[in-house]
């Protein structure tokens, strides 16, 4: 264990998260311009939900994140809110693809051998029921059309709210500086972290290792059916390492080190963060509140 590069690594990763912290409070900035979202508020909603999601699973930490940024600006509604998240996350959309992309080009990402075993629909099944087939469409047309009067003006303004958080895409140079820049940014603090985590472990340090194992970072965040992609990452990593000369024991070490120290930095940094903006450490208590305001 190397413990100054692993000290690097944690470093890297709260980087990240205040370069993330700033584009998110531009995003909600141009879509409430007449509100205050201050940077040290933003950054503490942020990390809270960073933390929560970090033993959390189905990402239940963007719940509490949404709930403290809305007791700190007066008239925010949550429609508008999560829509922000949207917005924050396009650009990671984009990169995460084009590593998939490079992933796919040189192989290490399973490809035919796998999908071809998937099993397909079997659409001649309506083929040979026209007639069911038919009433069965009537019927989802017909109570198409009467959900779409009965809810007409409730969707308007609730997709009117959902317009609001998109508004900082109608600016390209605050989209550029406020939102692309602090993101690329966090993009290469997220890199140089995976980087000295590997020289952390022992595993050979590279940009080529640590894009690899952002591979498997956006991968696990595909299936978030445990807290952290726990396991899913450690499955991953060993395939996609599969033809390196790494063994699968050091492996494991570094991904399963890797993922307890960031969960630990994550989980402390927000639980300083809710304790200090909502005056209680109840993640459940505040995803509770969270989901009654909602339903209102």
């Amino acid at each position: 264990m190397q413990w100054t590069a692993f000290g690097i690594a944690l470093a890297c990763q709260l980087m990240k998260l205040l370069f993330r912290a700033r584009a998110w409070q531009n995003i909600v900035r141009a879509a409430y311009p007449t509100g205050r979202l201050l940077y040290r508020h933003a950054f503490g909603a942020y990390v809270a939900g960073v933390g929560v999601n970090s033993i959390a699973p189905a990402r239940g930490g963007d719940l509490v994140k949404l709930y403290l940024v809305k007791h700190r600006m007066e008239g925010a509604t949550y429609p508008t809110l999560a829509s922000t998240l949207v917005v924050e996350t396009m650009f990671d959309f984009f990169i995460a693809g084009g590593l998939m992309i490079w992933a796919l080009s040189i192989g290490v990402l399973p490809t035919h051998q796998v999908y071809s075993r998937i099993p397909t629909v079997d659409w001649k099944f309506f083929l040979r029921h026209e007639e069911a087939t038919a009433i069965g469409l009537a019927v989802l047309a017909l109570a198409g059309v009467v959900v779409f009067f009965w809810a007409r003006r409730r969707v308007e303004d609730f997709w009117e709210r959902v317009r609001l958080g998109f508004a900082i895409l109608g600016d390209r140079r605050r989209f550029t500086l406020g939102v692309l820049l602090p993101q690329a940014v966090s993009w290469i603090f997220r890199i140089a972290t995976l980087y000295f985590f590997l020289e952390a472990f022992g595993v050979h340090a590279s940009v080529h290792n640590a894009l690899l194992a952002q591979v498997v970072d956006s991968l696990a965040t595909l299936f978030p059916a445990t807290p952290g992609g726990a396991g899913t990452k450690q499955g991953l990593i060993v395939y996609l390492f599969r033809r390196s000369a790494v063994s699968t024991s050091l492996l494991l070490a570094f991904s399963v080190g890797m993922n307890i120290a960031v969960t630990v930095e994550n989980l402390l940094l927000g639980l300083a963060a809710i304790g200090l903006m909502a005056r209680t450490l109840s993640f459940k208590r505040l995803r509770l509140h969270a989901r009654t305001e909602q339903a209102r």
